[in-house]
């Protein structure tokens, strides 16, 4: 909490002063939202300075528009997504720092977790597990994450 205190005016310090900060988005997937039919209205990710946003993605499948009925393939293709977005910026899922995970059911941890940990050869970024529900179009899982480029 302090260090938020101390952080936060020295970031309206630097915005107020004019710092410049280089930003890229990174368009949405051609795929369409398994809503509305249409292109989704956001970026799939945005790099503002050396700090990638990287917007939810589901585990539906390109090929039919649907999730997996295997709980591990829609982990492994959520993952993919990820995976191809932060390489389009440059990096590599060693570079993620923070990574939230929504489930339609809890009872998933585990067998997410098995695919997950594939995905690392470092340290681990840190992670919330969440209960959602129901996910659009019927998606086991929704994954969105920050991740920085090391200096």
């Amino acid at each position: 909490m302090i260090r938020l205190l101390v952080v936060t005016p020295l970031l309206l310090a630097s915005v107020t002063a004019g710092a410049s900060v280089s930003v890229t988005h990174y368009p949405a997937g051609s795929m369409p939202s398994p809503v509305s039919g249409k292109a989704p209205p956001f970026s799939s990710a945005v790099m503002a300075g050396d700090t990638l946003y990287v917007a939810g993605t589901t585990d539906m499948d390109p090929a039919t528009g649907k999730p997996p009925t295997d709980v591990a393939a829609g982990a492994k293709l959520v993952l993919d997504n990820i995976k191809r977005t932060v390489e389009k910026a440059g990096l590599t899922m060693n570079d993620l720092v923070w990574v939230q995970v929504f489930a339609s059911d809890l009872k998933d941890y585990a067998a997410f977790n098995d695919v997950y940990r594939t995905y690392f050869t470092g340290p681990m970024p840190a992670r919330a597990f969440l209960g959602a529900g129901s996910l659009l179009g019927g998606a086991h899982f929704e994954v969105m994450g920050i991740a920085a480029r090391s200096k």
